[in-house]
């Protein structure tokens, strides 16, 4: 039972809200800056692969360095790692802003993908050791609402920043954020460690991350001018998948693994993660490229591209709970099947936008996207952890946020490089004859920019309507996806009863891996 007295408590969480809604403002705000950023004049010119490292590295070292936070905070004490976490954010943050060029910034977006590793689990062990088991439900829950806030938030405020200021003003917003954690943990929380210290597992993450980085290296570089037969592409695809391969054998070896993969060998589990991961993948591939059309093909303001963005947000906010009480009376199956199904659709509908089609349209299949990955993954999440019995909840839980953030890095990586190399191929034949045209040919925004020097407006239409087509091609890969993860999730949990899914109402939500 805690001895910590309720309005401490409630002093602590707002304290842990504040920390993770740095996090989630952070993981959706440099979408609406990426169109400034490959502007040449007015950003830092950067390449469509440069502009993939820099959302993709973030989630990259988040998702390899979750394991690393907590068996720090059980050695050192989870505030005193939280701590850390919100200096190297903050430090990494005012990198960010003032980068002078993409390999800066690639390597400050890592740096603060490092630091959110440190706040994410530090913050649930807090919540763990702060609030007795019949008020952390509650803690839970409000704690989580930290994401709908961050994603509604983050895109506006960092569109309105960009209309009025330079683009690395999207970074400002972290530090008055990171200022008052720092002041409010070094005074309000407490410092728990735990009895049994876990082991920091040097070798797991340096091959988890070396192989991801050399995956994901593969991907992007094969969507670049010089296409996918080149051996740079496949060797480093091919020691990626090496590596990660090691990466699993050496935790299978482990007695007590940061990353269980015998928690594979429960089905359900296994087709849960997956789906989930899926689901992530195509959420964040999609955001990358719908920020090139609504800014660059459609010509919006980053602040009304912003917006756009809110009808998504507000879909998650109430699919999340619809979605786990409707899976407790009808079971996972039943409820996250179909609305995995439903994103699948609102990804194919993307097949019908084109530079006039109207944002009212837009709005609507972007509010039940969002209500379809609210019911998808409070659900199957809460059932994935109801699957494992309660001595493997931690472990469950570790692989399951691993798992999506290694799905959004692949996000980034595949579907950003159809998009790229599909703009590649079929712009190519539109500027033969012109002076550097490879270099005209890398990106839309290379492409217009060449034809505002050339004074051909002909050629704007040009890099518009090719980048639609990319898209479209990005969007039929990504329902794809999500279309392979709703049939998995349904054939796995098709027998599934309600009472399994039970948790997700509620009753223990600690087990459900939230956050």
């Amino acid at each position: 039972m805690s001895t910590i007295d309720p309005s401490r408590q409630r002093r602590i969480l707002a304290i842990l809200v504040v920390s993770a809604v740095l996090i989630w403002i952070d993981s959706t705000v440099l979408g609406i800056a990426l169109e400034r950023l490959a502007d040449p004049v007015d950003g830092l010119g950067a390449t469509p692969g440069q502009l993939q490292w820099a959302v993709g590295i973030y989630s990259l070292l988040f998702a390899t360095a979750l394991f690393l936070a907590g068996a720090l905070g059980d050695r050192y004490g989870h505030r005193t790692v939280l701590m850390t976490g919100l200096l190297v954010f903050g430090a990494a943050s005012a990198w960010a802003a003032w980068a002078t060029d993409p390999v800066g910034l690639i390597l400050a977006r890592a740096t603060m993908g490092l630091g959110g590793a440190l706040i994410m689990p530090t913050s649930m062990a807090i919540i763990g050791w702060t609030f007795p088991p019949e008020r952390r439900a509650g803690a839970i829950a409000i704690w989580s609402s930290s994401a709908g806030v961050g994603v509604a938030v983050g895109p506006v405020l960092g569109g309105l920043l960009i209309d009025h200021f330079w683009w690395g003003s999207v970074f400002t917003i972290n530090l008055p954020i990171v200022a008052f954690g720092l002041i409010g943990a070094a005074v309000v929380l407490p410092n728990p460690r735990s009895p049994q210290r876990r082991r920091l597992d040097p070798l797991g993450l340096s091959l988890s991350t070396l192989g991801l980085l050399g995956l994901s290296y593969g991907l992007i570089e094969g969507g670049h001018q010089g296409g996918w037969d080149r051996w740079q592409v496949w060797a480093s695809i091919a020691a990626g998948l090496v590596l990660l391969a090691g990466f699993l054998f050496s935790e299978w070896r482990e007695h007590e693994p940061s990353f269980d993969p015998r928690l594979f060998g429960n089905r359900r589990f296994a087709a849960g993660n997956f789906s989930l991961a899926a689901v992530f993948l195509t959420l964040t591939g999609q955001s990358f490229y719908l920020a090139f059309y609504l800014q660059g093909a459609r010509g919006m303001s980053a602040l009304h591209a912003g917006l756009m963005s809110l009808p998504s947000a507000v879909g998650v906010i109430v699919g999340a709970p619809l979605g786990a009480r409707l899976a407790a009376r009808l079971g996972v199956a039943k409820v996250s099947g179909p609305a995995i199904l439903a994103l699948a659709l609102c990804f194919a509908a993307n097949l019908l936008y084109d530079v006039n089609t109207s944002l009212i349209v837009i709005g609507i299949i972007g509010g039940l996207a969002g209500l379809a990955i609210g019911m998808t993954v409070a659900p199957t999440t809460a059932a994935v952890m109801a699957t494992l019995p309660m001595d493997r909840i931690g472990a469950g839980s570790a692989v399951s946020n691993a798992l999506r953030q290694v799905g959004s890095v692949l996000g980034v990586a595949v579907l950003g490089t159809v998009v790229s190399s599909t703009y590649q191929h079929r712009i190519a034949p539109s500027l033969t004859g012109l002076p550097n045209s490879d270099a005209i040919g890398t990106s839309a925004e290379a492409t217009r920019h060449a034809a505002a020097l050339l004074h051909r407006p002909d050629l704007v239409q040009t890099a518009n309507d090719t980048f639609v087509h990319a898209m479209h091609v990005a969007a039929g890969v990504a329902a794809g996806f999500v279309l392979t993860g709703a049939v998995v999730l349904a054939l796995a949990f098709r027998t599934a009863r309600p009472s399994q899914s039970a948790v997700a109402d509620g009753a223990e939500p600690e087990r459900a891996g939230i956050g």
